[in-house]
């Protein structure tokens, strides 16, 4: 991609994004991550009609009169942005359906962010880290985050999500906002994926392209795997296959469900070409009425 197109597709996903995120976007972001962590403050001495559930015991004995604890709500937040740049999502092809919906996600959830006067950060990584963009705000970062995003070349093949959230763990102790967007074509990232959760608050974005799900009738067709680089060849002609192909599909769809909910993950899958800003709009204001 040379530097005038990289700059046109950044301008694009700028604009798409900046629009998706504003109004209702930007009111689900607030009720659903604004103002939801408390952190102490100080202690004061009791008033009649104080909560005494307030009460810090261990200031009232060595006072002799009670006191009680006060917290302020926590005024802004990190959003880190954990992004799967594997061949399978063909983060720098962006005419490939799925790089783009992740680009775009990741576009609107930092501006949104930014809206919020939140910090975003970006870790992209294959089978290792690839790239650590640390919190910052601003539209200046957003859009450098956004260039990132669009022009990245991995060096890595595959994916190994444990490993991303092993980094997480390394450079963001204090708790943050995660979202994690990937197409889990990955294996052993359950266990590590429940421990970041009841670390940070974390939500997984499942990102999926249609021709995915299901097979064209068009004769023989060579494959090949994107991480790993197998070959074969599909008779599509064949119904049978076909339907083997669909039902394959729908028990990975299922699968990675079921294991991102024994996690205890939120998590919203968004399929390229779909209205995937409204639908995340819905999802964060559910979860919010939820909470």
């Amino acid at each position: 991609m040379t530097v005038a197109e990289l700059a046109r597709q950044v301008r694009l996903v700028e604009l798409r994004a900046r629009r998706a995120s504003s109004g209702v976007m930007s009111g689900a972001w607030h009720s659903a991550f604004k103002g939801r962590g408390i952190e102490f403050h100080e202690v004061r001495e009791y008033v009649p009609g104080d909560d005494v559930r307030a009460i810090d015991w261990n200031v009232t004995a060595r006072a002799g009169r009670p006191y009680i604890k006060r917290f302020a709500e926590e005024r802004d937040q990190t959003v880190m942005l954990l992004v799967d740049a594997s061949r399978s999502n063909c983060i720098p092809g962006v005419s490939a359906t799925k790089s783009a919906l992740a680009g775009e996600l990741c576009a609107l959830l930092a501006f949104a962010a930014a809206g919020n006067r939140d910090a975003a950060g970006l870790i992209l990584f294959t089978d290792e880290i690839e790239l650590y963009l640390p919190p910052g705000r601003g539209v200046a970062h957003v859009l450098r985050l956004i260039r990132e995003v669009l022009a990245f070349q991995p060096r890595g093949a595959g994916t190994r999500i444990a490993s991303a959230l092993e980094f997480l763990a390394r450079v963001q102790r204090r708790r943050s906002l995660v979202f994690l967007i990937s197409d889990f074509q990955d294996r052993d990232w359950e266990r590590p994926l429940s421990v970041a959760a009841r670390r940070h608050e974390l939500i997984a974005l499942p990102v999926s392209d249609p021709r995915e799900q299901r097979l064209p009738d068009c004769g023989l067709v060579a494959f090949q795997d994107p991480e790993s680089g197998v070959r074969f060849q599909i008779d599509t002609s064949d119904s049978g296959v076909r339907l083997e192909w669909e039902a394959a599909a729908r028990n990975r769809t299922e699968g990675l469900r079921s294991a991102l909910r024994k996690a205890g993950v939120d998590h919203l899958s968004v399929e390229a070409g779909s209205d995937y800003a409204r639908r995340l709009v819905t999802f964060l204001q559910t979860r919010a009425k939820r909470d």
